[in-house]
């Protein structure tokens, strides 16, 4: 008997980056993870495609009962959209991907795992805004879907020294108070103020995002993309600015579907 389960996780920006409070806000995008497990009688862990990292492993090996592992063989295939160490939640999507597909495998439920902002944000889309350090969602409420995110992911994959940004841990709390109270892309062009000036050089372009007419700019969780929230007819003028850099360009749509699974047994 083989049983084939298969997975979706989509990916997220940062709406509030929780480093310097605890306290942070994202929101869902359309760029997805799928995973697909194919358990068969036998043993081992073949991955198929994508990488079979030390984290990924210990989530297969934390889910998976031991007697479950002995007895079957998973050959796990992970097909990922989301440009990885970008700031995109790359790590949480795939994460939650592959433990809600192995969750799946054994009628389990699933808790999302990763920083918590993120991880949520990917599992339930929509904006969240959440207690990390309590692991509580405070509030969770869909996304317009008439706008765009164009984000631009740098050559140059070079992080800041993200402990920077607890110098101004009392504005990021007022950047989450906006994000609480409904205001996200005011929370999010302040963010993207705050967080560039700490840890990049490159609220210039996130200056002429917003002068431009995105609704917001800002990097995404510690960089280094850099996402501007747009409405449809400005896409094409974020785009040129993007694409006059050192970089690639991506538009996706907002996501507010949960993540989801479904399992086939033959």
């Amino acid at each position: 008997m083989t049983t084939m389960v298969t997975s979706i996780v989509h990916g997220a920006i940062s709406i509030v980056n929780a480093v310097a409070t605890g306290f942070g806000s994202a929101m869902g995008i359309s760029l997805k993870v799928k995973v697909e497990i194919n358990s068969k009688k036998g043993s081992g862990i073949i991955f198929q495609k994508g990488a079979g990292t030390g984290m990924i492993k210990k989530i297969i090996y934390d889910i998976l009962p031991s007697k479950y592992l002995n007895n079957n063989q998973l050959l796990i295939t992970i097909n990922s959209e989301i440009p990885s160490g970008m700031g995109l939640k790359s790590s949480s999507a795939v994460s939650n991907a592959v433990a809600l597909a192995c969750n799946s495998l054994v009628n389990e439920k699933t808790t999302v795992t990763g920083a918590y902002d993120d991880s949520t944000a990917c599992y339930y889309g929509g904006f969240v805004t959440t207690d990390n350090y309590k692991r509580k969602i405070l509030k969770r409420e869909d996304s317009p879907t008439d706008i765009n995110v164009v984000l631009y992911l740098p050559n140059n994959k070079k992080r800041g020294n993200i402990t920077r940004l607890k110098l101004l841990s009392d504005i990021y709390l007022e950047a989450f108070q906006l994000a609480y109270s409904g205001q996200y892309w005011k929370a999010m062009t302040l963010n993207g103020v705050l967080t560039s000036s700490l840890i990049s050089n490159s609220y210039n372009i996130t200056r002429l995002c917003l002068e431009n007419g995105a609704l917001a700019a800002s990097i995404s969780g510690n960089g280094p993309a850099i996402a501007a929230v747009v409405n449809e007819g400005k896409v094409q003028k974020i785009k040129a600015i993007f694409s006059n850099l050192d970089g690639r360009v991506i538009v996706s749509r907002t996501n507010n579907q949960k993540a989801s699974a479904m399992r086939e047994v033959g």
